[in-house]
């Protein structure tokens, strides 16, 4: 087996705090029904995750950056409704949505540690309208891949390959780290050591193993 070298990282919900948390503020905050939100979700979500390669729904196309931000707040807006039955605000809707995103303070330490002794670190992520610290990236990661601006998505194994890639490494030498199972087994199919991401010290202690190196 190759030696672990690398670590490729998710964004949301992992390098910040749980995205259903901040889903959850957002849907109280403006008093949407829970019930319209899960009902279209869950179907545009089944899909996404179901046909990763081919797949032409509304998340598909805005993680790859096929529409705009704003046709995506648009498409999603018209199938929400508020608790009193009234419409829901299309434009701005996705920074409204992720404005209680907060970083994991935990997960920056490590990558910013990883990074300080060698380690080479990258960030993959699915691209949900950006908010990204990009004046961060770089005490953190090598490379960054945001998907709507490399026009993949994970979890298709081209997305993964091309992060692993700017690394230089192969996938047998990288963990890749993400808070969705989807997108775990995606990676563990061409090569990748996958982290399922559930707590900021359960994450570090198995890195910190896999890499043999102390937590500390």
């Amino acid at each position: 087996m190759a030696e672990l070298r690398g670590v490729i990282t998710d964004w949301g919900g992992v390098m910040t705090n749980p995205i259903s948390h901040t889903v959850n503020a957002w849907l109280a905050a403006e008093g949407i029904s829970r019930e319209s939100y899960v009902a279209v979700m869950r179907q545009w979500v089944h899909e996404a995750y179901s046909d990763g390669e081919t797949g032409n729904n509304p998340i598909h196309a805005l993680e790859r950056g096929e529409c705009t931000n704003d046709e995506f707040e648009l498409a999603l807006a018209r199938e929400l409704v508020l608790e009193d039955g009234g419409p829901v605000a299309g434009p701005g809707l996705l920074a409204r949505m992720f404005a209680g995103s907060t970083l994991d303070e935990a997960m920056m330490r490590l990558f910013r540690r990883l990074h300080a002794d060698g380690v080479p670190t990258g960030l993959l992520s699915n691209s949900w309208g950006g908010g990204y610290p990009t004046e961060l990236f770089g005490e953190m990661f090598d490379a960054v891949v945001i998907s709507s601006e490399v026009g993949m998505r994970k979890p298709e194994p081209r997305i993964f390959l091309h992060a692993a890639g700017l690394l230089g490494l192969d996938p047998q030498e990288c963990i890749f780290i993400d808070d969705i199972q989807a997108n775990i087994a995606a990676a563990q199919q061409l090569g990748f050591t996958g982290v399922l991401h559930d707590a900021a010290d359960g994450t570090a202690e198995r890195v910190a193993e896999l890499l043999h190196v102390p937590l500390a």
